[in-house]
């Protein structure tokens, strides 16, 4: 699964890859988490970025608190699953970051933190699909998800799955709604190992609160007490 991720870059900078324009007050992110209001992009604005909470209330599970929403859908299924096959039909998105997160289990209890970049430490855009709903105030509130995939080997060393990341080339062709489904299926594959780079982090990354940039720095692999351990 994605449970976490990074946007580390202003407003130029995103502006600028993305060939769109960003609301004047954004502020770099280092430590996004589910319920969340963030950036994406849409095929109904592919020129603007829009912001939706991230998790997602199928269609038919209408006026759920955000709480209660999905985050991710498996890439395998989301062409044929009721709660999601209208969504990747219809309402496609791109999902701006430059870094995810993931945990590497160790031992019984402990997991250690890593990051995940491109090799460079570039912007880049997760896959993603979008939702229209009706809150219980009567409201219109607008949601994504994550997809994900099967691990590359960088990714299969810390976890069973990855997030759908695509490249510059494929973006247009993930927002544009004549794109037919065997072609939008062919893209959800594990992106290639050897243009990322991964590290360990400090474990203040674990709590939603430190959305600073200590949490992108590489350190030696710490504890949940911020002991330094022998794994890597």
């Amino acid at each position: 699964m994605c449970g976490r991720y990074s946007l580390a870059k202003n407003k130029l900078e995103l502006e600028a890859r993305f060939e769109a324009e960003m609301l004047d007050d954004f502020k770099p992110r280092y430590n996004i988490a589910p319920t969340q209001l963030v950036p994406v992009l849409t095929s109904e604005s592919p020129r603007g970025f829009s912001h939706f909470y991230w998790g997602i209330t199928p269609q038919f599970a209408k006026n759920k608190p955000v709480s209660q929403k999905l985050i991710n859908a498996r890439s395998e299924t989301v062409a044929e699953k009721a709660s999601f096959r209208n969504a990747f039909q219809q309402n496609r998105c791109l999902v701006p970051a430059d870094g995810f997160y993931e945990w590497k289990k160790v031992g019984k209890k402990m997991k250690i933190p890593h990051r995940f970049t491109m090799l460079d430490e570039k912007l880049f855009s997760f896959a993603g699909i979008w939702e229209e709903y009706e809150t219980p105030e009567g409201e219109m509130a607008h949601t994504f998800l994550i997809l994900t995939t099967s691990p590359n080997t960088l990714v299969a060393d810390v976890h069973d799955r990855m997030p759908v990341i695509l490249n510059p080339e494929q973006e247009s062709v993930w927002l544009d709604k004549r794109s037919s489904e065997k072609v939008l299926l062919g893209m959800l594959t594990p992106f290639p190992e050897e243009e990322m780079l991964s590290y360990t982090v400090s474990p203040l990354v674990n709590q939603v609160a430190n959305d600073t940039p200590y949490v992108l720095r590489k350190t030696m692999p710490m504890d949940q007490f911020g002991n330094y351990t022998l794994f890597g």
